[in-house]
């Protein structure tokens, strides 16, 4: 594509992904199609694959990735985006952290998606920094590498030079930040409405919700009573107006509650109406604002469940959110 006279020249980013045999295959290929629709405006990225030994690299879903380099041959580059793959969590390979180390090394900026983060903290690069990683993992990161910040309750996290992502599609939400950070917001939306996916998504978000983490309840009144209080977090969601709701005595629905859901349907509901507060707050409401809207009510009962389930306050929550975003 020609640039117009007048028109400032795009720098081209080379972007090197480390990949090895077994990788999961959306951690690298969610991430290039970010970046190849990004290449629509211009050539803003040049990705390439590095693997410890070029040549084809087999995926955990069995597909080939053809083509990649080594190392030395890759030569210095601007981003390294370090792939995930489940054995991570349990051993790096020596090839693949060398492989890592020395692109790290060249690099402006490192990124990880999912367990690609365990690369990192092995070379000793997470070490006094905040990170995430796959839910799932997130556990034996903190246990491992216990220098590491870990922190389960976000989609991607920016701390320095080290850019560290949650598990699978969250390696889109990071790229997406990369765009935006490199070359503005307007260009990060053109590339997430090509891609049908959230213009943006925060970093500060939570991996999932209690809505999505609740197994399907097998009792109609059940499901009636979550899907009530999923729908209208804010509405009167006192045990009796529930219970009358789904036309089952409030002792009923409490036992319903117990069995399938093993909580009470007040701690649950405080919890859906938790992750509505921390979606409010991430959207720029004020903390009275989120407080009202979810069905909290105060700022103090806001307070007092940001202390009880995240272990912080609703002011730090934001602040630590635009850190994530920066």
């Amino acid at each position: 594509m020609s640039k117009r006279p007048g028109e400032p020249q795009i720098r081209t980013c080379r972007v090197a992904f480390v990949v090895y045999d077994d990788v999961t295959l959306l951690d690298v290929s969610g991430p290039l199609e970010v970046f190849h629709q990004a290449n629509r405006g211009g050539p803003r990225y040049a990705p390439l694959l590095v693997s410890p030994t070029g040549g084809s690299v087999r995926t955990s879903a069995g597909l080939t990735l053809a083509g990649t380099v080594t190392a030395d041959q890759a030569g210095r580059v601007d981003t390294v985006v370090i792939a995930g793959a489940d054995h991570l969590a349990e051993r790096v390979p020596d090839d693949v952290r060398e492989t890592a180390a020395v692109l790290a090394e060249r690099a402006d900026r490192v990124a990880s998606v999912c367990t690609g983060a365990f690369v990192l903290a092995d070379l000793g690069a997470l070490d006094g920094r905040r990170a995430t990683t796959h839910w799932r993992h997130a556990d034996t990161l903190a246990r491992k590498y216990p220098k590491v910040h870990v922190e389960p309750d976000a989609l991607h996290i920016t701390d320095g030079r080290y850019v560290t992502s949650a598990g699978i599609s969250a390696g889109i939400d990071l790229t997406l930040a990369l765009v935006e950070a490199d070359h503005g917001a307007a260009v990060a939306r053109e590339v997430a409405r090509e891609l049908v996916v959230f213009m943006q998504r925060p970093g500060g978000q939570s991996q999932f919700s209690t809505a999505i983490a609740t197994p399907p309840a097998k009792s109609d009144p059940l499901r009636v009573a979550t899907a009530a209080v999923v729908a209208d977090p804010a509405a009167d969601h006192s045990l009796p107006a529930l219970a009358k709701q789904v036309a089952v005595s409030p002792r009923h629905l409490t036992r319903l509650f117990q069995t399938e859901l093993q909580t009470t349907p007040g701690r649950w509901i405080e919890r859906v109406r938790l992750d509505r507060a921390q979606q409010l707050i991430l959207d720029g409401h004020s903390i009275t604002a989120a407080a009202q809207h979810s069905g909290l009510g105060s700022d103090e009962t806001l307070r007092r469940a940001f202390a009880r389930h995240l272990s912080t306050t609703p002011t730090e929550y934001r602040r630590r959110f635009r850190q994530v975003a920066e």
